[in-house]
């Protein structure tokens, strides 16, 4: 659970790589594109550009690099050649990469073209809620305070917080522990400690909280059928507070929104 010292440069170099796959995504036009496709390029860009390896491919079985969220889906999307992005979507594409077998994970959500103010709220908010999860992450902390910032965030903008999937422990294994939920109670749970590596993942959604998962045995969408929205970061305790171990290009260290940081993609 604990990183070394050389284990956090490693994890911070992978970090480093992800986050230059969501630069070409930011300058990738996404309207009338195939999630298909998107991952093809994306595939193409960690193998033959960074020299990685896209970390979830054959992960649980899976047979793509990045999962595809559009809409009212909330997370695991599968890329489809008919899955086509269209003016006004919303999209997350979640990925993982993997470098000297350390790995880094991370999720943005895209306006696709000209979105409705509704729904460029929730991206924002979400992303909002995020850095407030971030920001409760120091020394001597606990896994509630994370937990507490992120729904406080949401319920106070009128959203509701997905309960049945939750940030992870990452390093060697994509899945380490502890679990890191986006709802909870402050001053309970796990203490935070120097050198623990987790991700802070939360998905909003614009109706209820509740989900369902399709017939592919993957694909998790809202059961009321709203909008929902995602980011993520891979973050490390740090002795004075936290890392973002795959902060982007177009964002700042404290979570202030850049012009790109909620990225409209045309």
């Amino acid at each position: 659970m604990i990183k070394k010292p050389q284990e956090l440069a490693l994890l911070a170099q992978s970090g480093r790589l992800l986050a230059s796959v969501f630069a070409l995504l930011d300058r990738t036009p996404l309207v009338g594109r195939s999630t298909l496709e998107i991952d093809a390029m994306v595939e193409r860009f960690i193998v033959e550009d960074l020299k990685a390896r896209p970390a979830s491919k054959g992960q649980y079985d899976y047979g793509f690099v990045l999962n595809s969220s559009v809409n009212e889906v909330v997370c695991h999307g599968i890329p489809s050649q008919s899955d086509v992005l269209r003016d006004g979507d919303i999209v997350n594409f979640d990925i993982t990469l993997e470098k000297n077998r350390y790995i880094a994970d991370s999720s943005k959500t895209y306006l696709v073209g000209e979105v409705d103010a509704g729904a460029r709220r929730l991206v924002e908010t979400t992303y909002e809620a995020m850095w407030m999860g971030i920001r409760a992450v120091r020394p001597g902390a606990r896994l509630g305070d994370i937990g507490w910032a992120i729904e406080r965030h949401a319920k106070r903008n009128g959203y509701s917080v997905v309960h049945e999937y939750c940030g992870h422990g990452i390093g060697r294994e994509m899945h380490e522990d502890p679990q890191i939920l986006h709802f909870g109670k402050p001053g309970t749970g796990l203490v935070l400690r120097e050198g623990m590596v987790f991700t802070i993942e939360p998905m909003l959604n614009r109706g209820r909280r509740n989900v369902v998962t399709g017939s592919d045995g993957w694909t998790v969408v809202t059961k009321d059928g709203s909008l929902s929205a995602q980011f993520e970061h891979t973050v490390a305790v740090t002795a004075s507070g936290v890392s973002v171990l795959t902060l982007r290009p177009d964002e700042s260290r404290t979570g202030t929104i850049r012009r790109r940081a909620v990225a409209e993609a045309g």
